[in-house]
């Protein structure tokens, strides 16, 4: 499993104004397939993490109670933090943009 912390920020369609229509449709296309790829990264990221730290047994077909309580604080957590996350990387990014000389947020 890997601890890397992935966040999904959408890019600003303004940021390619100048290049020639094709070439826009392609870098969206591109981007919108990278943000596809990111997101079930973190989607099998979630699951890997939740399913190897609660599921104890497979006695069952259902998971237990102490599991499924387990997955579901598991799950929480882990979007919140992605959320979290996302929200900060947007945050530092406008201000980065700001002191480049950017436009404003």
């Amino acid at each position: 499993a890997t601890d890397s912390s992935e966040t999904e920020v959408a890019m600003d369609p303004a940021m390619l104004d100048g290049f020639p229509e094709e070439d826009k449709a392609k870098m969206m296309g591109m981007i919108e397939a990278m943000q596809t790829r990111d997101s079930l990264k973190m989607y099998n990221n979630l699951v890997e993490r939740c399913f190897s730290t609660c599921v104890q047994s497979f006695r069952r077909k259902t998971l237990e109670k102490d599991e499924e309580r387990c997955v579901s604080k598991c799950c929480e957590k882990f979007l919140k933090h992605s959320a979290r996350t996302s929200v900060r990387f947007a945050e530092l990014n406008a201000q980065s943009m700001q002191q480049m000389g950017g436009p404003p947020q």
